[in-house]
């Protein structure tokens, strides 16, 4: 079996219409959840790019690989998807981003040749890359997010767009009287990018997905990582204006957010991204362009399942849709992602499995507490490996898929360092304190802020839009309590030794008396003979 890997980068888990978007249509994309399973409580472990991405690729918490942030290296040596799954005997390809960076000084210390195979396995996150870009082409043809030259600006030049960076003056801007009207400035969202809609981002990555398959020779795990809907917020025609401010849902948001509010929350509320995102006028022209990306992208799903069902790869493919996080959208006055809050940290899975033993879950929802980190162990079951529990500290979700009920977690865990924020300044913390932590279970959430900052809390039973902090009382204290004992639970996991499993450590008991090292013995008697011979008997003669 085979397994294509779809995430779609900042994509809200509510913006389908299989999840209730009441008028956001997404026809193909909810097919598959109709062949496949719907997991309605999916969290990733950073509501931020670079580190959840490394926790997806890795299958291990941030605090365990140390990709905390956007732009930290995953250090040398960490094991990824790639690493895992051709042990199994599974290729494992890239098609799109991944926000990794490559641990530059690891590799030179370790004399390993960016050049190489293993070199260019550790630069890419443990893949093979077909194609590799990861979009936001801002600073000219040398890039800013990614150091590697683009591959999709390279294509736009071949189609005949002019320009050292057609991505960032045609595909992700309009015109307007011969000049550009960029898409970082969020008022031309509703205005048609400037580009054939067939040569833009989301197309072109699913025609190399498809050029990707059609020579692949498996079986093989493909990640087709798209760059949309990620900001900049702007279409081509003729998805710009599909969706207008009639189609933008109501804000979710209250005063009493902003009363006592949160130190982190508030310093969120208050910058740029935030006070932007908290004008209607922002809203009615980002939505309808955000509800366009995810449009364009379901007719990409609609154009490559056909596909795959032409070619008969449907029959043979393990097929998952993600995302990396999701987007505020001006709810809770903020932009962006970066708290906990479920626009942000919450965010669609679906998985198709075509074998027989998935039959009995066609078209059924999940409601466990899933955890991005599961995927990879589900991908390794998928291609028959071996379990690595004493690395991946996610689990497989095939049970769910099968039909049965295992013994499941009872919470699930986030984490967000905000160090190399203007806010970690702002509050007066070094970098070792402005990290946040999210535990969460299928009634409450909570969030731990050090530096000695006080918690948040929320009940989602009652208050399922998460406008009511509960910790700015004392009400709760029960519950507080028994979200800090898991936070110490989950922080006293054994994280850290990955070079020997558990039934490693067990074949280990009492080597050393076999090898004759004998400790605490006061004579021979105590101890099996065998393990006595060699010290009984004759002096060797010289």
């Amino acid at each position: 079996m085979n397994i294509l890997y779809i995430m779609f980068d900042q994509l809200r888990f509510d913006y389908l219409s299989c999840a209730g978007h009441p008028h956001l249509h997404t026809p193909h994309i909810d097919a598959l959840a109709a062949k496949g399973v719907r997991f309605t409580r999916a969290y990733v472990q950073s509501p931020t790019c670079g580190s959840s991405r490394m926790s997806s690729y890795t299958g291990r918490y941030p605090s365990s690989h140390g990709v905390q942030f956007n732009s930290y290296p995953l250090r040398v040596g960490e094991w990824t998807m790639g690493d895992h799954l051709r042990r199994a005997g599974m290729g494992c390809h890239l098609i799109g981003k991944t926000h990794m960076v490559a641990d530059a000084d690891g590799m030179e210390r370790l004399g390993l040749a960016p050049d190489s195979v293993i070199g260019v396995r550790q630069s890419e996150c443990g893949f093979d890359p077909w194609v590799r870009d990861d979009g936001l082409w801002a600073e000219g043809p040398d890039g800013f997010y990614d150091s590697k030259r683009s591959p999709y600006n390279e294509y736009l030049k071949a189609k005949g767009y002019p320009g050292e960076n057609p991505w960032n003056d045609f595909a992700n801007a309009a015109a307007e009287g011969g000049d550009i009207a960029s898409g970082w400035f969020m008022v031309n969202a509703d205005k048609p990018a400037n580009i054939s809609e067939e040569d833009s981002e989301t197309p072109w990555l699913t025609s190399q997905a498809m050029g990707f398959i059609e020579q692949a020779e498996g079986p093989w795990c493909a990640h087709l990582s798209y760059i949309k809907p990620h900001w900049p917020y702007i279409v081509p025609a003729p998805y710009h204006d599909m969706y207008g401010p009639e189609h933008v849902l109501p804000v979710v948001r209250s005063e009493a957010e902003r009363v006592e509010a949160h130190p982190v929350f508030q310093g969120m509320m208050n910058n740029q991204i935030g006070k932007t995102f908290s004008r209607d006028d922002v809203r009615d022209k980002v939505i309808p362009a955000y509800m366009g990306l995810i449009k364009q992208a379901d007719d990409q799903m609609g154009r490559l399942f056909n596909w795959l069902e032409e070619t008969g790869r449907m029959q043979d493919t393990m097929v998952v849709v993600t995302s990396d996080h999701g987007d505020y959208l001006g709810d809770h006055w903020l932009g962006e992602k970066n708290l906990f809050h479920e626009p942000s940290i919450k965010v669609p899975l679906i998985i198709y499995d075509p074998r027989t033993e998935a039959d009995s879950t066609r078209g059924t929802i999940c409601d466990e507490l899933v955890e991005a980190i599961d995927l990879l162990p589900t991908f390794l079951e998928a291609a028959g490996g071996e379990s690595a529990p004493h690395i991946l500290e996610g689990r497989s979700l095939m049970p769910f898929l099968r039909g049965e009920s295992p013994d499941w977690r009872d919470y699930a865990i986030a984490e967000f360092d905000y160090s190399t924020m203007p806010l970690c300044e702002k509050l007066g913390l070094e970098p070792k304190d402005a990290r946040l932590f999210m535990v969460t279970d299928t009634r409450w959430k909570f969030m731990h802020a050090e530096g000695g900052l006080r918690p948040m809390l929320f009940d989602l039973e009652n208050d399922p839009d998460e406008l009511m902090d509960l910790a700015k009382g004392e009400e709760h204290q029960e519950i507080i309590d028994l979200m800090y004992d898991r936070l110490l639970e989950w922080g006293l996991r054994m994280s850290q030794r990955t070079t020997l499993s558990d039934a490693q450590i067990k074949a280990r008991r009492g080597k050393s008396g076999r090898k004759g090292i004998l400790l605490g013995v006061y004579e021979a008697e105590e101890l099996d003979p065998e393990l006595t011979a060699k010290y009984r008997g004759p002096v060797p003669q010289g």
